[in-house]
């Protein structure tokens, strides 16, 4: 029974680490946005917790998201891979525990009352005592690159409803160019028919019909071609969203479009973004591969292991539970490598070179972030002058081709500044459009840029145990109560 109690003793050893300690990186980015611009420093209270129905105001948008994060198939696999990620760190951390097989046997020889003998015990095959800490670290390592993954499926998840919107709003601005050129082809044919008559009548050139044939058969060409893009528009989302997309769902133009996404103000403090799913996920490879050196540390000492065995064992069935019949053994061996050619420290200094890796790629995450948020907010704080000015030349070019047609009818101007004046509101009107879409879709990537959807945290985390202290806390502040 000693033995027992010497064995449990053994088990519950703390081990200690030999991991570097873990330090929060340096993400080496300037602590707010660039300040240098007037036009940026605006809205900046900090930043809201939102989420994507709280940016994505129409409700059709919205359906269209939920019906995504149900049937998309990245998704799927992302959540596979989750699964998978999990199921590798229980395998891992499993080999800290010892293995216990259960046996039991009976055997018979000789005559009489004892002619038959019995065994029932547990055997321990082979466990490591894990004194220097390298199960503890492998394990360790495990469930950051588990963590890791986990963060990876909620960047895919954002990375989702970001691309939903776009392509939502691109469906609506080709709406949108789809009618204009529509509305210029009549517009157009009434030219041509107008030129034709003034041909017939002899008052006009042959050239004037066809300068105005020049017009109608470039937006007849840009109709054919939206046609089809809006066809596209449509099997994009449907990919997406990984179902049939139902015609009401879908904006009837950019104008319709563009005023339901939301615009969501940025913190002044630029480590917000450190909540970013793909920054999380930079941080726990880091964190993988620091856990990793205090494996490779530890593999330079000993390894030991130990075997036991506890049962019962009679020369008889009826006395196999009785006093004596307990017994115990256990056996330990230490193992140590006396010629390697240096591999283990060379496999020390390669896990050190892999964490300054991931260091490095920690650092790049967050300063491409950055970077995106920056632009975002530079675009944001212009757009709105530009599509002011675009309004306003549009109004002109309308205008300006009234006047030049009521012109060119009463025969004062020739029909090439008809033509030109046509052209330019043709331009105006997509560029109009074109602008819009752009302002809308910036909006969208300040919403990813920014990340953090609290809709699409996932609590599949929470279901970990058995963590080592240094992430208990970590795991614990991701996790949704029960």
């Amino acid at each position: 029974m000693k033995r027992g109690v010497a064995l449990l003793a053994l088990l519950a050893t703390g081990c200690a680490s030999m991991e570097p300690a873990a330090v929060q990186p340096d993400p080496a980015i300037p602590a707010s946005w660039p300040m240098n611009d007037p036009s940026l420093i605006q809205a900046e209270t900090g930043l809201p917790a939102v989420t994507y129905k709280q940016i994505f105001l129409d409700p059709r948008l919205q359906t269209l998201i939920a019906q995504a994060l149900a049937n998309n198939r990245d998704l799927m696999i992302a959540a596979a891979n989750v699964d998978a990620a999990r199921e590798q760190y229980r395998i891992q951390r499993a080999n800290q525990l010892p293995t216990v097989n259960a046996n039991a046997g009976v055997s018979a020889s000789g005559e009489g009352d004892n002619k038959l003998s019995a065994q029932l015990g547990a055997t321990v095959p082979s466990f490591e005592l894990d004194f220097f800490g390298r199960l503890r670290s492998l394990t360790h390592a495990e469930l950051e690159r588990y963590l890791a993954t986990e963060a990876g499926a909620r960047s895919t998840r954002l990375t989702l409803v970001a691309q939903i919107a776009d392509a939502w709003l691109t469906y609506a601005a080709d709406a949108s160019l789809l009618t204009v050129s529509r509305e210029t082809v009549t517009s157009a044919e009434k030219s041509v028919h107008l030129t034709r008559a003034r041909l017939e009548g002899g008052i006009a050139p042959r050239t004037d019909v066809r300068q105005a044939e020049q017009v109608l058969t470039q937006a007849q060409s840009d109709v054919a071609q939206q046609t089809t893009d809006v066809a596209q528009d449509v099997n994009a989302l449907q990919l997406l969203v990984g179902a049939t997309i139902a015609p009401a769902l879908l904006p009837a133009s950019i104008d319709e479009a563009e005023p339901t996404i939301a615009r969501l103000p940025a913190g002044v403090d630029s480590y917000v973004l450190l909540r970013r799913p793909d920054v999380i996920q930079a941080e726990y490879q880091l964190r993988a591969a620091n856990a990793q050196i205090g494996a490779a540390r530890a593999a330079l000492f000993p390894r030991i292991t130990l075997t036991g065995l506890l049962g019962f064992a009679s020369t008889a069935l009826g006395g196999l539970f009785t006093g004596g019949a307990f017994g115990a053994s256990a056996a330990a061996n230490a193992t140590y490598t006396i010629f390697n050619a240096g591999a283990p420290r060379a496999n020390v200094r390669f896990t050190e070179a892999e964490r300054n890796a991931a260091l490095a790629t920690y650092q790049r995450t967050v300063q491409t972030a950055f970077r995106e948020v920056a632009d975002a907010l530079a675009r944001e704080a212009t757009m709105g002058i530009q599509l002011d000015a675009l309004q306003r030349r549009k109004a002109a070019a309308a205008d300006n081709y009234l006047l030049n047609e009521a012109r060119y009818r009463e025969g004062i101007d020739p029909y090439l500044t008809t033509l030109d004046a046509q052209r330019s509101y043709y331009i105006a009107q997509q560029q109009l459009v074109n602008a819009k879409l752009t302002a809308a879709r910036n909006r969208v990537d300040l919403y990813q840029s920014l990340g953090g959807d609290s809709l699409l945290q996932s609590t599949a985390l929470c279901d970990v145990t058995y963590v080592s202290s240094a992430s208990s806390a970590k795991l614990a502040s991701q996790c949704s109560p029960a």
